[in-house]
């Protein structure tokens, strides 16, 4: 019998966006993109979130993304909108 692997995508929060979260970090199994993941975490975490990711972006193994169809990697980083200066 085959054994089947669940890959864990690592997310880490920042800002407003830990805040949300009530954690810097945590492991989710089977989020394969930016979209689900969207989805995951307002679900989780309620309107705070919602408005952390109307604004912010993903970096998706370094790479910053809001792209909902992007394939999640190992590591994904929500970043809340930064002020510019």
């Amino acid at each position: 019998m085959a054994e089947t692997t669940t890959q864990q995508v690592l997310v880490r929060y920042f800002a407003a966006a830990e805040e949300a979260a009530g954690v810097p970090e945590e492991s989710f199994p089977a989020v394969a993109t930016v979209g689900e993941l969207k989805s995951v975490l307002s679900e989780r975490y309620g309107d705070a979130m919602v408005r952390v990711l109307a604004s912010g972006s993903f970096l998706v193994d370094g790479v910053v993304s809001r792209d909902d169809e992007r394939p999640l990697g190992a590591r994904v980083d929500v970043l809340p909108p930064f002020a510019g200066g």
